[in-house]
């Protein structure tokens, strides 16, 4: 994603902002607003090592191509990302980042990754030694139960998308262990480069909502603006030669985007199913490949909305056969310890950093679930009128 900005919007300037969806949580309670700055100016001064630029030069499209151009890569080795803003305010953090597009779009991971780690860390802290081993026991012991309930699925094919969300590093690191032990073939890979590149597995993923938030947001006029989602993939085609041909169609409303998508979309590899209905969604996609003259059995669907072990195995016994079924487990992956402590401090909730404005203009999203949407109240009512959408159902936001 990074690299496609950086040949294409370079200059664009971007904010991004921390969202806590999940408000009953107090994060300026519960981090130290002082130890949140050292790891955030920690991140500031770090850059890729020999050993990680070589791994990331080398990287593949299916074995055919370097992913990575050699100038993109002269300008990552030598990045570091620019200044954030924090502030507290009342019991939350404001932190926002500004920038070029490519170094802003940087920031996102590694600050919620933190915040998220150090949210555990402060319920952590008051932890004797045995109530925490116990905390931990009953945390590896809910993980393989689910590993074991998804082994007996042949075909089963998952990917840890679990990154931003993650418990802790370390967490993360051992939940990917125990995938690729429990699932052999059927663990296809993760998300995380470090982890990834350490373990020797494939990084995988797809491109994000961010994308065409910011191409819409720099849009002229409505045309523009209506077109704003297919010039994005437009760009990417380009950027990666065909490869890595994975659809995002919700930002603006699934059903209107592939009605009017061109017809050249039909033959990308597949969807990812990020937020609605997803067996709504799924049916949609495959109504659509049918009626483009594509073959869903050829097709992949990727779902990585809320996940767990039982939404899992539900939508692979509704879709294998009909379509290549493959899944992105994330937060309930590596942050699953619902339950485990009292009044449940420590399950996982809903924080995000998004793109809030480029170029001066505010984003939007729309998504297929109204109670993901984000933007000002006036520009969401445009969005909805230029794409056409219509009454929402609304469905919880689980992380």
């Amino acid at each position: 994603m990074c690299q496609s900005v950086f040949h294409n919007h370079r200059d664009i300037q971007v904010t991004f902002s921390l969202i806590n969806r999940s408000s009953h949580v107090p994060l300026a309670r519960l981090i130290d607003e002082g130890e949140l700055r050292e790891q955030l100016d920690h991140i500031r001064s770090l850059s890729l090592s020999r050993g990680e630029s070589t791994w990331l030069r080398g990287n593949t499209f299916y074995g055919k191509r370097q992913m990575f151009r050699s100038d993109f890569m002269e300008w990552f080795e030598n990045l570091r990302l620019p200044p954030y803003h924090l502030e507290r305010v009342g019991d939350q953090y404001e932190l926002t980042f500004e920038g070029s597009w490519p170094e802003v779009m940087l920031w996102e991971i590694p600050a919620l990754a933190v915040l998220m780690e150090l949210r555990g860390r402060a319920v952590l802290h008051d932890m004797k030694k045995f109530e925490m081993q116990v905390l931990y026991a009953r945390a590896t012991t809910k993980l393989w139960e689910k590993v074991e309930r998804l082994r007996e699925v042949p075909g089963l094919r998952i990917a840890d998308f679990g990154t931003r969300r993650r418990h802790s590093f370390l967490w993360q690191d051992w939940c990917v262990q125990a995938m690729t032990e429990g699932l052999g073939e059927g663990f296809t890979g993760t998300s995380n480069c470090l982890i990834a590149k350490n373990r020797d597995l494939e990084a995988i993923g797809t491109n994000a909502h961010e994308l065409p938030m910011v191409y819409a947001a720099m849009a002229e006029d409505d045309a523009a603006l209506a077109r704003a989602p297919y010039d994005v993939l437009a760009d990417w085609h380009r950027e990666h030669d065909g490869n890595l041909r994975i659809i995002l169609p919700d930002t603006y409303g699934t059903e209107g985007f592939l009605e009017r998508a061109p017809d050249w979309l039909a033959g990308w590899t597949g969807i990812r199913i990020d937020s609605g209905d997803p067996v709504k969604g799924a049916e949609t996609a495959i109504a659509w490949w049918e009626a483009r003259g594509e073959d869903p059995r050829k097709k992949l669907v990727i779902f990585s909305d809320g996940l767990d072990e039982e939404k899992i195995l539900d939508l692979y016994r509704r879709f294998s056969g009909r379509v290549r079924v493959s899944f992105g487990w994330g937060t309930l992956l590596t942050n699953d310890f619902r339950g485990l402590t009292e009044d449940d401090r420590l399950s996982p909730f809903s924080l995000v950093c998004k793109a809030v404005s480029a170029g001066g203009n505010p984003t939007v999203k729309l998504s297929d679930n109204p109670n993901k949407a984000m933007g000002p109240a006036e520009e969401i009512a445009r969005y909805k009128r230029v794409f056409g959408v219509g009454e929402q159902e609304r469905l919880d936001v689980v992380v």
